[in-house]
């Protein structure tokens, strides 16, 4: 009996360490991530593909690998920059040879905890998201049979391969597992906003807390959360972008409701993300405020936020200074590198 038990275990390890979706061997452990007791439950999908050490290794390479753009010189990370808390400074995104994409990059933090990702909320899984920079025209232009054949070659990723999956055969889902348990891990939670709710020491200045106060009252109910969006979709009536292809989040329904909607932006470390918008129509947060202050576009699908409001949100010079020295509380230094 105790030979069967054994042979039965024996053959359920093996089993385990050749199971792809759970990518966890004894040689490649879970990485214990400090998840913030106060945000949202996890998307769905971590659970079918949690970070591992060798995992995280990978991902990060291939994040910043340039080979998977058309002319080798674009990687993930050049749009999405660690010290602008992984996104750039460009209102469009800027792809090869210097092709102008349709919307601003993205910051890339706390995307476990994200149910929609991209401006339009396109992708509900971030393992599905790596293909689309990968295979635009105005982006890298390529596809992930030529990253596959550029980089099936190279021995140190050869090397990863193995260590994370068992084997060295890459393949596309392998990638996208990869750089998605790499992009699980960017967690922002340390900003003296989150030590000022923690009670370590930090306390807001007067002008801190009065910004805080009007967020509160005049902002909370789209930025809302601990992760400072509500990851809904609106229309908040900003400049359009005259590109035919824009209609935002109409272009992923199909619905009229939906147009020029889009994903409410997270403001955590928003100081380092300028300019602000879907392709980058403001500059500076000051701007942004007074815009909404001097009232927005009108359309049929407005939010009620501003449609019920004179299509403005009414803020004193003083309201936004205090605002934006809030924001600036939810910057966090120790995730953009510094």
């Amino acid at each position: 009996m105790k030979k069967i038990v054994g042979f039965v275990f024996i053959a359920l390890l093996f089993i385990s360490c050749n199971n792809d979706s759970e990518m966890i061997s004894y040689d490649n452990p879970e990485l214990s991530l400090n998840i913030p007791a106060d945000f949202p439950e996890l998307n769905t999908y971590v659970s079918l593909n949690k970070p591992t050490k060798y995992g995280v290794e990978l991902g990060e390479k291939l994040f910043n690998e340039k080979r998977f753009s058309a002319d080798n010189t674009i990687s993930c990370s050049s749009c999405h920059i660690q010290a602008n808390a992984f996104a750039d400074h460009n209102p469009q995104a800027i792809g090869i040879e210097g092709r102008v994409g349709l919307r601003n990059a993205p910051s890339l933090q706390n995307l476990m905890f994200l149910k929609f990702f991209n401006w339009d909320g396109s992708k509900l899984q971030l393992e599905t998201q790596p293909l689309v920079p990968i295979i635009t025209h105005e982006e890298m232009d390529s596809s992930i049979l030529e990253v596959i054949e550029k980089i099936k070659e190279d021995a140190s990723y050869k090397d990863l391969f193995k260590k994370t999956f068992g084997d060295e055969e890459i393949t596309s889902d392998r990638i996208y597992k990869s750089i998605a348990q790499f992009e699980y891990t960017l967690i922002s939670a340390n900003s003296k906003y989150d030590k000022v709710k923690r009670k370590e020491g930090s306390s807001f200045t007067e002008s801190e807390a009065a910004g805080y106060a009007t967020f509160q009252q005049k902002c909370a109910s789209c930025h809302g959360t601990e992760l400072f969006t509500d990851q809904s979709f609106r229309n908040i009536g900003f400049p359009l972008n005259t590109n035919t292809n824009e209609v935002g989040r109409g272009r992923v329904t199909g619905i009229a409701a939906d147009f020029m909607s889009f994903r409410v932006p997270t403001l955590r470390n928003i100081e380092y993300t300028a300019p602000y918008g879907s392709f980058g129509q403001f500059a500076t947060l000051k701007s942004v405020l007074d815009y909404f202050d001097s009232g927005v576009l009108e359309a049929e699908n407005l939010d009620p936020i501003f449609k019920n409001n004179g299509n403005r949100i009414p803020l004193t010079e003083q309201e936004k200074e205090n605002l934006i020295a809030f924001m600036k509380t939810l910057s966090d230094q120790q995730f953009i590198g510094n």
